[in-house]
Parts: C-alpha cells; structure tokens; sequence
C-alpha cells in the first residue's frame, strides 16, 4: 500500500516533495489469485451438483405441496396410499382405513399392538401370530354394533351377552367344572344330551329341576344309582303309565289268587318291589326283599 503523509502548511509556503517515493500495487497477482478463481470454481461446481440432486431426490421421492409420494398430509392428520412397509415401531393415535377397503395388517411373523400409560408401562398388548392370538389385558370385551356387550372375560369370571349360545362341535361342550344357567336347550329336532362319561352328573337348583319333552321322552342311564331327592317337598310322577320293569317280585300266591295284579312296596331304605296284591296290604310277607 501507498504511505501517504499530510503536512499542514500556511499559504504562500512551498514545500517540496521528495523524488523517490515507494508504490505499491494493491490486490492478489500471482499464483494467489489463481487459487482465489479455482477455489470458487469448485465451490460453483459443488453448489450446481447439490443442487442437481436436490432436484432428483425431490423427483424420486415425488415431493409434493400435499406430502411425499403416497403419504398425504391433511387436516385430520396423514393419509397413506396403498401399501407401505414400517421398519421401526410406528406410535400413532388412530389408523383407520378408507370408506370402501378393509385395513390390513401384515407380517411375516406376528402382528403386536401395544397400549402403555403414562409411565410407559404396558397395560394391554394384542399379539397375533402364526398359530395363535394372544390378548393380554385386565379386562377383554366384544360389543356389537349397538354397543351391547356380547363377551366379557376377566380374571374372576367370563360373561357371554347374547340371547343363544350355540355349540355346533360334534363333541358338544365339554365344561371342567359347574355350569350355572337357567334353561338348557339343543337345536330344533335334536336330541339334548348330559353326559358324565368318568364322574357323576349332579343338577341342584333352589327351587327344583325342571325336565321337559314335550314331543319326545326323557331317559337318565347309570352304572350305578339315580337319586332324586327333595329336602323340602313331594317327589312326584305324574304320568299317564310308571313303568318299572326291573322291580323284583315277591313269591306267587296260590293260581288265579292274584289276577296279575301287584302293588308297589317301599322299604325303610327306599328300596321299591312289588308284592301280589290281595284284600289287603301283602308288602310285610315279602319284607325280607329290603334286607
């Protein structure tokens, strides 16, 4: 650079400059400035090639005012179009599917949809898999359309909310322990059948059993005993003909004596039989039949 100097002088003063003065050349000459035009040659090429892919990433990933490629941003959140495969988990609050197609979820090994509270915690977790699902939760509740509850299950007890429950196995229903239910009823022009097939069969109700065929007849077959028993009350068969046919029978009277006609005798222990019939009672000629 050029050193000047100022002298401050009075008028009519002449002052006189020294002849040789140094000059020096201001700028970047030489080799210096042909770094300078390279460095921003290179920064010009960058800046053109950054661009150049900021274009094509905008291209392929089909950018748009709307969202990128099927994902659409909207006032009610993002809607996604066709299919679309997630990585990582996905946190969302809501995902429904359109008004004309079904939502699915799919997976080479399961499906798993967590609920957690505040703290993080799972509170509930549906795991479908391969060869089962899996539902963990306190409670577990199927509705119908109109809100009814149509199955509830928890840890003390499992309610079904619909009018019939129907069993269409070949097996029928197998229950592990008591059965509480006001009407048992099978199909119509089917026969209803209690099966014990290792154990007893036991049907107790506070207010007494009810057994109806109306169109058909009812049969109870044992290995060993049948009781009815009524703690507060009569034990009644009210039919048109009792038919017994394995009563034991007493010793005949002399021929004719009887007309084939007997009476039923009933031992201290319960135990019935028949003995010939006659003026009067005949049971205590055959009483040795209770021992």
């Amino acid at each position: 650079m050029v050193r000047e100097q100022y002298t401050t002088i009075t008028e009519g003063t002449h002052i006189e400059r020294p002849e040789n003065q140094a000059v020096y050349k201001i700028g970047i000459y030489g080799w210096r400035k042909r770094c300078l035009y390279l460095f921003v040659l290179l920064l010009l090429v960058i800046l053109l090639v950054n661009f150049a892919l900021t274009i094509w990433i905008l291209r392929v990933m089909w950018f748009s005012p709307v969202g990128m490629g099927h994902l659409h941003v909207t006032a009610d959140g993002l809607r996604l179009e066709g299919e679309s495969e997630f990585l990582f988990p996905l946190y969302v609050k809501e995902i429904r599917s359109r008004a004309d197609s079904s939502l699915l979820l799919q997976s080479t090994q399961n499906v798993t949809m967590n609920a957690r509270n505040a703290e993080g915690e799972v509170t509930g977790r549906l795991k479908v898999g391969p060869q089962m699902v899996e539902v963990q939760s306190q409670q577990f509740q199927i509705h119908s359309k109109d809100g009814k509850p149509l199955f509830t299950a928890d840890e003390e007890k499992v309610m079904i909310g619909t009018d019939k429950l129907r069993v269409t196995g070949p097996e029928g229903a197998l229950f592990e322990h008591s059965v509480e239910t006001p009407l048992i009823r099978p199909d119509p022009l089917q026969d209803l059948r209690l099966e014990s097939p290792t154990r007893s069969l036991s049907m107790d109700a506070p207010k007494g059993v009810h057994i109806q065929a109306p169109e058909g007849k009812v049969e109870a077959l044992t290995q060993m005993d049948i009781v009815l028993q009524s703690s507060d009350g009569t034990l009644m068969l009210d039919a048109e003909t009792v038919f017994l046919p394995e009563l034991a029978l007493g010793s005949q009277g002399p021929a004719g004596s009887s007309q084939r006609l007997y009476e039923v005798c009933a031992c201290p222990n319960g135990k019935l039989y028949l003995s010939v019939a006659g003026v009067g009672t005949t049971c205590h000629e055959h009483s040795h039949l209770c021992l």
